[in-house]
């Protein structure tokens, strides 16, 4: 006879299958789902969240970096709840205080030369495809310059200049993309070695931008840390070199912050002041809401003022999500979440690191603060991709009670990035989990 527990967890079983039926009856087809069982999360708290079976997870992957705060922290729930008593929804028609407050914080925190202003989108994949508009208008211009192995989203124009293959479901675009190498220095593009490189990967732009451009193109567009694309982390130098050439060609640089901004990076908020660096754009979602839809291109208000037609926005900046994201800028900074993932990142980053010289399938640990990524090869060669691997990494940490991400250009990083708030018991659990899984797959 089985007991409570077992029957609760066969009728938990049967109710997922369930619920995983009905979403492949009315949801599409590519629409990717985690875990050869895909679980179903219904409560968080911190870092912490439960399945629909009651079963407990460290959430190392925050909803793909979103639930930058945690999950369900009590002092911006109460500004959620409050302001959804009083309003919920104007439209950028109207005057909407916490939006004009939260581009106000915005504008004090970017690190752009000033004068600047925002403007807010429902999503990421909507503000860049904002930052996009602004910076053609302005220069007049369809070209544009990317990165290889870039992510930007799911729009049309963002999926148009992202550099995978992988996340790209069109060859259309209403851009001119010249794409870039990627700092990619585990896979050099060119087959060198940093540092003697010279870093050659930022040094090309230059060719770039003279063999296949007008020479004016509209901006350059880059990820400080290329998330999706397997943490991939330039070499120190690599930004002040290609804002360096940008400079000569008088081109804009646009830096997609939607994963690396508000400190996740630990040594600065924004990812790319990491580099010593200025862009004349910034674009955030993701972490700015803690969860609630909400994104936005921060940049100088000559970019932002470019427009000349009639340009309004339903849901971006409602009453809502603005005061939310504003409260929760405001939790970041004043209870320094961003020195807190200096601190932890460099907790894991220790415990992580032995896996390199420990384990043959580990191929690079890499990242910045709690951005990590663990690259996973084959053994034999300690360089082909392993994306095998990566997804039993990701099942057997799941079974004991440690959620991460996965991505990269062949599916074999791991992503290990929990919210700013992670304690060091739960980092020391999660070196724990992960150096046994991995071991495991030798």
């Amino acid at each position: 006879m089985r007991n409570s527990h077992d029957v609760g967890a066969a009728a938990s079983t049967a109710g997922s299958e369930e619920l995983r039926a009905r979403h492949a009856q009315v949801m599409p087809a590519w629409l990717t789902l985690y875990y050869d069982e895909p679980i179903e999360l219904v409560r968080g708290e911190g870092t912490r969240v439960w399945d629909s079976a009651g079963r407990e997870y460290l959430d190392f992957f925050a909803g793909i970096l979103t639930t930058i705060s945690g999950h369900a922290v009590p002092e911006l729930t109460q500004v959620l709840h409050g302001q959804a008593d009083r309003l919920n929804h104007t439209s950028s028609a109207y005057l909407i205080r916490p939006m004009i407050e939260l581009a106000e914080r915005m504008a004090e925190l970017a690190p752009i030369d000033p004068p600047v202003k925002a403007f807010f989108t429902p999503s990421g994949s909507e503000a860049i495809d904002a930052a996009l508009l602004f910076v053609t208008t302005l220069r007049q211009s369809n070209e544009v310059v990317a990165l290889r192995n870039s992510y930007h989203g799911r729009s049309f124009a963002a999926m148009s200049i992202t550099g995978q293959r992988g996340w790209s479901a069109s060859s259309l675009s209403p851009f001119q993309v010249s794409y870039t190498p990627e700092p990619y220095c585990f896979r050099c593009p060119f087959g060198l070695k940093y540092p003697s490189c010279d870093v050659a990967c930022a040094e090309d732009l230059r060719n770039v931008l003279e063999t296949t451009t007008s020479g004016r193109p509209a901006a350059l567009i880059a990820e400080p840390i290329q998330g999706v694309g397997g943490i991939v982390t330039p070499p120190p130098e690599y930004f002040k070199i290609v804002k360096s050439i940008l400079d000569d060609f008088e081109v804009p640089l646009i830096s997609d912050e939607v994963q690396t901004g508000f400190g996740r990076t630990g040594d600065s908020f924004w990812g790319i002041e990491g580099y010593g660096v200025r862009p004349d754009a910034i674009v955030v979602a993701k972490g700015l809401g803690n969860g609630l839809a909400i994104g936005g291109v921060v940049a100088k208000a000559e970019l932002v003022d470019s427009l000349r037609a009639n340009h309004i926005s339903t849901f971006g900046g409602s009453p809502l999500t603005s005061s939310y994201a504003a409260a929760n800028v405001d939790f970041i900074v004043d209870n320094d979440l961003q020195g807190n993932a200096r601190r932890i990142g460099r907790l894991l980053w220790d415990g992580l690191k032995p896996l390199e010289e420990r384990t043959a399938i580990v191929g690079e640990l890499r990242g910045k603060g709690l951005m990590l990524g663990i690259e996973l090869v084959d053994p034999a060669d300690g360089r082909t991709p392993n994306a095998a691997a990566a997804a039993t990494v990701m099942e057997r940490a799941r079974e004991r009670g440690l959620l991460i991400g996965k991505g990269g250009r062949y599916g074999n990083v791991l992503r290990v990035t929990p919210p700013l708030t992670v304690s060091e018991d739960d980092a020391g659990r999660a070196i724990e989990i992960l150096t046994a899984v991995i071991g495991e797959q030798q």
